[in-house]
């Protein structure tokens, strides 16, 4: 199977269940392993056959950044939603990271995998 990725997505939103986190900003690290057919695009080296890794990402910032979200498990579902049914993906691996979230840990997170290989 061929895979398009994305790592370390940074997206900058208000996130988190309590009082003081909806009055700031977080930053969110998403990992993105998605199914795609790249061998249309590597033999005719034509964009529009590729799975634009530059629009799927400035779609799921606009996409996490319209409201605020409690649950990062949320924003998982979200990404994975968005990403079956606008980008055609059907298979998708999403990881979000929240960085800082608990003192002791460096990031917390959680990941989904949504569709058939």
């Amino acid at each position: 199977m061929d895979k398009v990725l994305i790592r370390q997505l940074a997206i900058e939103t208000v996130i988190g269940i309590y009082e003081w986190e909806k009055k700031l900003n977080q930053t969110l690290l998403i990992d993105l392993d998605m199914a795609w057919d790249n061998r249309l695009a590597a033999a005719s080296d034509a964009y529009e056959h590729a799975l634009c890794y530059e629009t799927v990402s400035n779609r799921l910032t606009a996409l996490i950044t319209e409201k605020p979200i409690e649950l990062i498990e949320t924003v998982a579902e979200m990404i994975a939603q968005c990403l079956q049914e606008e980008f055609n993906v059907p298979w998708v691996n999403v990881v979000v990271m929240k960085p800082g979230a608990v003192p002791n840990a460096a990031s917390v997170g959680v990941e989904i995998e949504r569709g058939y290989r």
